[in-house]
């Protein structure tokens, strides 16, 4: 509820607002109340006051708007974006959408990370587009970043190209979080465009390890700070077009299947949500394999599992013009 304030609208000056304190009228119940009875009470034009609520209904009233229209709005601001793996494209119906949260949930060593290094290789160097990347646990290496870039190009001037076009970010609590999404949100992503590509992904890898530690016991304000989260996240996502991809942690559920964490209320804020498991094979130690379950989704069935190799977007662009195949001799 918005409260009526000197200079919000034509007409509605200190003087008035004085008038309608002593009425009783402090918010935007002036445009529910009766406007005759109102302009009696307070002495003033009745035509004045009828002027100044058709202005705050035009300001704050939301407008219907037709299926057709959204459907428009939708065609002409939504950009997908591969994520450079035909496997995860195809779970992800074509790969991550601008306006849309993703999430990407996983046990440890599971590849949340090393899927979110190939996403931002593959966006700034194939989609020429900048990519904002906020690392929380301190885990991204540029040495790594630059040897996905190599597997992709030879040219040194190109791979520096690309990665100008990764911008990164530390932080390491949920305030600096805030303040980092804050700033993206009022300019940062405009900043970050200048001199490349347009800032088409946002990525924080983990949401969880700066969410969870806040979350339960006697800090009651986790829970408010969660949501801020989701919401500065969504509105960048939606007002820049941008696809934002977060990573979560798992947790065990009551009949002892994997789920992901950061309980209920944070299970409605990603449109799309994607368990990361190892793939165990007899006599391996180090198996690049991984599968990807579809668990929440508003356009594919759900439960769908797609299998894919991590050291994909490490491949060499030599014989590795589509998907790896494993023979029966291959070891993970």
């Amino acid at each position: 509820m918005v409260i009526l304030r000197d200079g919000m609208c034509p007409g509605l000056d200190e003087e008035l607002l004085r008038e309608l304190r002593a009425a009783d009228i402090k918010t935007e119940d002036l445009v529910s109340s009766d406007t005759e009875e109102l302009a009696q009470k307070c002495s003033v034009s009745y035509k004045a006051l009828f002027a100044i609520r058709r202005v705050l209904l035009a300001q704050h009233t939301a407008f219907p708007v037709s299926g057709a229209d959204l459907y428009e709005e939708l065609l002409s601001s939504t950009a997908i974006l591969s994520t450079g793996n035909p496997s995860l494209d195809k779970l992800l119906d074509s790969g991550l959408y601008t306006g849309e949260i993703t999430e990407l949930s996983g046990g440890p060593g599971s590849g949340k990370s090393q899927v979110c290094f190939g996403v931002a290789v593959h966006i700034s160097y194939h989609l020429k587009h900048s990519v904002m990347y906020i690392d929380t646990m301190g885990g991204i290496s540029a040495g790594r970043l630059l040897q996905m870039l190599r597997a992709e190009s030879s040219n040194t001037e190109e791979q520096m190209q690309a990665l100008q076009r990764i911008h990164i970010v530390h932080v390491f609590d949920i305030f600096s979080l805030l303040e980092c999404l804050h700033g993206l949100r009022c300019g940062g992503l405009q900043q970050a465009s200048v001199g490349g590509g347009s800032v088409k992904a946002v990525i924080v890898d983990s949401v969880s390890a700066i969410i969870s530690p806040i979350l339960g016991g006697k800090q009651n304000e986790g829970m408010s700070l969660m949501i801020q989260v989701a919401g500065v996240l969504k509105t960048i996502a939606k007002d820049f077009n941008v696809a934002a991809l977060v990573t979560n942690h798992v947790t065990g559920g009551g009949s002892g299947e994997v789920q992901a964490g950061l309980g209920l209320s944070w299970s409605y804020i990603p449109r799309t949500r994607v368990l990361l498991e190892r793939v165990e094979r007899p006599g391996s130690l180090h198996c690049s394999l991984r599968t990807a379950t579809l668990i929440k989704s508003s356009r594919q069935p759900c439960h769908v599992k797609e299998e894919f190799d991590l050291q994909w977007w490490s491949r060499s662009e030599e014989g590795s013009s589509g998907k790896r195949k494993l023979g029966a001799s291959d070891s993970c």
